[in-house]
């Protein structure tokens, strides 16, 4: 009697494609991805942007500079101060001065968290007239 088998023959075409593999290399990059995408999104560093319209305030006299420098220490008009006390002077600034202008100028390399907090401590001032310095486009 003749075996009959299930089998197909050795020369026939397979008829399945086997996605083993693409499976493999798809959740292999959804790891990948999964894992550097939070690295990529808390590396985020302040450069100071170029403007090619920057002008200068029409009166002087009300403007205050905040400065912040790459290390994070702050200055104000000039001195060095730190924010608690970088705070106080700005309210009793403000209590003097109603029309008071702020300026801020921060450093190409400091980060966005100090500049974040120094618009807090101007924003609990309430001293609504904000600048940011840039520099000329070269």
């Amino acid at each position: 009697m003749r075996r009959i088998s299930t089998r197909t023959s050795h020369n026939g075409a397979l008829a399945e494609i086997n996605v083993t593999p693409l499976i493999d290399l798809a959740f292999t990059l959804l790891i990948i991805f999964m894992l550097t995408t939070p690295l990529i999104e808390n590396s985020m560093e302040l450069i100071v942007p170029s403007s090619s319209t920057a002008t200068t305030p029409v009166d002087t006299s009300q403007v205050r500079i905040i400065e912040i420098t790459a290390a994070g220490a702050l200055r104000y008009e000039g001195q060095p101060i730190n924010a608690t006390a970088l705070e106080e002077t700005l309210v009793t600034a403000k209590a003097a001065n109603p029309n008071l202008a702020i300026v801020i100028r921060a450093d190409r390399t400091s980060t966005v968290q100090r500049f974040a907090d120094i618009m807090d401590i101007v924003k609990r001032a309430d001293i609504s007239r904000i600048g940011f310095a840039t520099r000329a486009e070269e």
